[in-house]
């Protein structure tokens, strides 16, 4: 057995955000034995813009990696919500006051900016953390010492089985390792079908250097959402106003019929551009630099709630267990506070039993659970109500928009209501599991923690 907590071995599945998070959360608690098994090849850093919201950076600062991220990002001053069809609009929101309010600004980035200052910092720990690149894991059994058996992609006759004293699945959607663990338990609990689709899009500066229009979107300060019946697109500068993000959201067509687990296709440019084609002209002119070849869709799917996210000493994180749709822009941030209530958590161990490692990762659980599902949610009720068609309940949305220029009343883009915020950027997620982790690994009961 593990002299202290910071000797167990501790194996981590995805090298994702919360996959990444993790890693570098135990090695800043001191871990000496943290391996991260990956299916790819390497991080690549490949993606789209991605919000970088205060809770997110709340987290990255403790983990000495906030400043780089920032550097590179884009400081968000206000939202505007107009009307897809006219582009005229329906709200505008200030967001400065944010930094003041919750100690940091809400700023946008590149999702390689973010992943990529992650692997940095974690590459900083060379003796505590050791990537294994291009290995799938499979076969996860759960007991005092959870294993699985992880196969080199590129030598499958090399296969061999990992053990480890904890393991933390941040494998994503497609979790084998949740699978595993719903089965053992016989939980129902399948993904779930959004009807929703999105195109994630990049136009470069140089692009657009002849149009003064939307030259003057990406050297702003500006988060602006055009929204229709069922569509909506969010779109605004990263990369040091270098390119325009646009991220849309769709009824899915092309994924539909699939029975399998296909969750991106290559995109027809012409298709893009009929799904929003009553859109105003400037996001017509948006799209329409997109280079042919270029365009990818994305099916949204999410999955029901689940009864736990620990079994043993094998504990689920980021999208393993609570995959969110992106109309709060939460979906990394969740991950990285995942991560940072792990560190925590497994650095207050009082011993490192396989009972008390399971009660720890409880109280992991207990933190994160409910919020994480309440987001969840939140997201879910937002993106309903951008989507609706004519109606009564786009009367009283629009009429609350109305309200909202006059001061009054709540913001149906939840995203930038001051309530909604408040929930979101207001919950120092690793600090609660700190300060109240006595009280609550004492409320785990014998039952839950025994092996």
């Amino acid at each position: 057995m593990a002299q202290t907590p910071q000797d167990l071995k501790i194996a981590i599945l995805g090298a994702g955000m919360g996959g990444l998070t993790c890693a570098l959360a135990l090695a800043k608690e001191g871990f000496k034995h943290i391996d991260v098994y990956e299916n790819a090849h390497d991080l690549g850093f490949v993606g789209a813009g991605i919000q970088l919201a205060p809770n997110m950076a709340r987290v990255l600062d403790r983990l000495g990696v906030w400043k780089p991220i920032e550097a590179e990002a884009v400081n968000i001053t206000s939202t505007s919500v107009r009307v897809g069809a006219s582009d005229s609009e329906l709200a505008h929101v200030p967001l400065e006051y944010i930094h003041d309010t919750y100690g940091y600004p809400h700023m946008v980035g590149h999702r390689s900016s973010l992943a990529g200052h992650l692997y940095q910092g974690c590459l900083q720990h060379p003796d505590q953390i050791h990537f294994h690149f291009a290995t799938t894991a499979s076969d996860t059994t759960f007991g005092p010492k959870s294993s699985f058996t992880a196969t080199p992609r590129d030598a499958p006759e090399k296969a061999y089985r990992v053990e480890a004293d904890v393991l933390l699945a941040c494998d994503g959607i497609k979790s084998q390792a949740r699978v595993a663990m719903l089965d053992l338990l016989n939980i129902k609990a399948s993904v779930k079908d959004t009807h929703q689709a999105a195109y994630r899009i990049m136009i470069h500066k140089d692009q657009i250097k002849d149009d003064p229009e939307l030259l003057e979107l990406m050297n702003g300060n500006r988060v602006t959402r055009w929204i229709g019946e069922k569509r909506h697109i969010i779109a605004y500068p990263v990369s040091n106003n270098t390119i325009y993000n646009l991220s849309t959201t769709q009824p899915d067509t092309h994924f539909a019929a699939a029975t399998n687990a296909t969750y991106t296709t290559r995109g027809d440019k012409s298709v893009m551009l009929g799904v929003f084609g009553d859109f105003c002209p400037m996001v017509q002119r948006m799209l329409n630099y997109v280079p042919e070849g270029e365009v990818c869709e994305w099916k949204l799917r999410v999955h029901e709630p689940l009864p736990t996210w620990v079994h043993e000493t094998v504990a689920l994180v980021g999208d393993a267990c609570h995959p969110t749709l992106p109309h709060l822009a939460q979906g990394a941030a969740q991950a990285i506070e995942d991560g940072g209530v792990i560190g925590a958590v497994l650095s207050k161990l009082p011993d490192t039993t396989p009972a008390s490692i399971h009660k720890a990762l409880k109280v992991y659980e207990k933190v994160r659970k409910d919020r994480a599902y309440a987001i969840v949610e939140l997201a879910a009720a937002s993106g309903r109500a951008l989507h609706l068609g004519e109606g009564a309940a786009k009367e009283e949305r629009d009429r609350q928009f109305a309200a909202l220029r006059q001061g009054k009343g709540p913001v149906p883009d939840k995203w930038a209501d001051a309530d909604v915020q408040k929930e979101l950027y207001g919950v120092d997620a690793t600090k609660i599991a700190l300060e109240q982790f006595d009280e609550l690994f004492a409320s785990v009961s014998g039952r839950e923690a025994k092996l």
